[in-house]
């Protein structure tokens, strides 16, 4: 898929969804194209115009470029991963049990 934008120097970056976006957006990897220089926070500016739910959800999240975390402010590059990851919570708790020596 590719956002509205097309020219002759688009990105196209690969992303990874995780966790409720994946089960929210219906996909778990998607290519997304963008013009030359964009940011991971324009990615996401354009990911909410196509999938409005996820706007409210900015806030919260974290965003990794070919497996390292970055900010919003990251440029782009042609063939990034780039990985949408949202909050996650679970687990469990474990009581805390005496060392025995």
């Amino acid at each position: 898929m590719s956002s509205d934008w097309c020219g002759d120097s688009a990105v196209t970056v690969h992303l990874r969804f995780f966790a409720f976006l994946r089960e929210r957006l219906h996909y778990s990897e998607l290519d997304w194209e963008l013009p030359h220089r964009a940011t991971v926070d324009e990615l996401w500016n354009a990911l909410c115009i196509h999938y409005p739910q996820l706007a409210e959800l900015r806030s919260s999240m974290t965003f990794a470029v070919n497996r390292e975390y970055v900010r919003g402010e990251h440029v782009l590059s042609s063939d990034d991963e780039v990985a949408l990851i949202p909050p996650v919570s679970g687990g469990m708790d474990v009581p805390h049990r005496p060392r025995a020596d």
